[in-house]
């Protein structure tokens, strides 16, 4: 059971607060509830972008690593389709070093133009390095739009071209800033070796002053329900020919996410799994195969990705996950089979559940959420799944029409 505390200042900023005298350090976690699903589709990548202006400088704090390693931590950010979150970790006894740097940065952000010059270039450059030159990078380029026509997951997190980011204004720039940047859009997590009366004096002390923004309301457009099978071709000049395919998926707090989830694993989660023992070591149709889904808030997808083996076609390819799936929707699983995964899933969510920093991380984006408490019942949920459930899932979702299939074909190298 991992206990925590919670608080809100009067300028709507959420404070979680999880106390742990095991460790010495302590995490400070502060998500902002905006990701790549917010920006317009003639501005995407803006949000990723932003994630490096707030590395750019504050009004008091024109560098933010250093005071950081000064004081023996560390700190980090990443951005996804939903969130974009900001985390240190320190020796706790500098827990205030976290809190000055955090709250300079969402009371007064440094709006500089050669500053966002500068990290426009970072973003593209990284676009390029990611997207345009490495095999497979443009997959979400071609698998989102793919799946997804009407909700902003259509687009991936870094943009759909490099033109957007570029484009970027400073009125742009303080528009998105002051829209999303505001406490009463925010939650901060606070764990590892501290007390609640510690955090409730610092967060007032550093936090309580920053005024509140607007109250913001999202009207993102619902997916509707794919009715067909959506398939497409790149050629593209990749090692070998490569095979995604993706299925709808409920939101994050559907129970069917969790058996969903399962479904994964069993597919593709170990050398025991039936997509990779199958397929790839007794069949030897793969030489590389997974299975994952994408964890967004909104619904989501399970994936289903490989590189055939040499002189195996995409067509042979294919048909044969879709065999491992037909047998998946007309056979319940044995009882050992489906012991096994769920003690997969406890384990990895115990193991990720061990460091201060997934625990604030975690308990961030559950409060999001609207349930901090989801960081102990999914153990719960996962447990709960029956037979019955993965049969019914698999018929339900891993079907022709709910599948969009993205198929990369390698070019052939001319010879002299």
């Amino acid at each position: 059971m991992i206990e925590f505390s919670k608080f809100t200042l009067d300028n709507g900023l959420r404070v979680l607060v999880h106390e742990d005298h095991s460790t010495p350090m302590v995490a400070v976690n502060v998500l902002y509830s905006v990701g790549s699903r917010d920006e317009s589709p003639k501005l995407t990548g803006f949000a990723h972008l932003f994630e490096h202006l707030m590395f750019g400088g504050s009004e008091h704090i024109p560098n933010f690593d250093d005071p950081i390693q000064l004081a023996g931590g560390e700190n980090n950010a990443f951005t996804n389709n939903d969130i974009t979150n900001y985390y240190e970790l320190m020796p706790a006894e500098n827990i205030e070093i976290a809190f000055w740097l955090e709250s300079d940065r969402m009371l007064s952000l440094n709006f500089d133009k050669k500053v966002l010059t500068t990290q426009k270039k970072v973003v593209v450059e990284e676009f390029k390095e990611t997207c345009l030159n490495q095999p497979y990078g443009d997959v979400w380029h071609h698998l989102a739009p793919l799946a997804y026509k009407k909700h902003p997951y259509r687009w991936p997190v870094i943009g759909i071209a490099p033109e957007h980011v570029e484009s970027a204004t400073m009125k742009k720039v303080k528009e998105f800033y002051f829209n999303y940047y505001r406490p009463n859009n925010a939650i901060l997590v606070v764990a590892g070796k501290t007390t609640l009366e510690e955090v409730k004096i610092l967060a007032e002390k550093w936090f309580a002053a920053i005024p509140s923004g607007k109250v913001f309301q999202r009207n993102l457009e619902p997916e509707p329900p794919q009715q067909e099978l959506r398939r497409i071709e790149v050629e593209a000049e990749v090692p070998v020919d490569a095979l995604y395919m993706a299925f709808h998926i409920p939101d994050r707090l559907n129970k069917d996410y969790y058996t969903l989830d399962l479904v994964s694993d069993l597919l593709c989660n170990g050398p025991s799994s039936r997509l990779y023992r199958r397929l790839l070591r007794e069949q030897q149709l793969f030489s590389q195969i997974d299975c994952y889904i994408s964890g967004n808030i909104d619904p989501g997808l399970l994936i289903i990705e490989g590189k055939p083996s040499t002189d195996i076609s995409l067509e042979q390819a294919e048909q044969a996950i879709w065999a491992e799936l037909e047998e998946l929707k007309t056979a319940e699983i044995a009882v050992e089979e489906l012991e096994k995964i769920k003690n997969k899933a406890e384990s990895s969510l115990i193991f990720s559940e061990a460091s201060v920093m997934n625990k604030a991380m975690n308990l961030a984006f559950f409060e999001l959420m609207g349930d901090p408490d989801l960081i102990n019942k999914e153990g719960e949920y996962y447990q709960n799944i029956s037979g019955a459930d993965i049969l019914r899932a698999a018929n339900n979702f891993l079907i022709e029409k709910n599948c969009s299939i993205v198929r990369y074909r390698a070019k052939e190298v001319a010879t002299v």
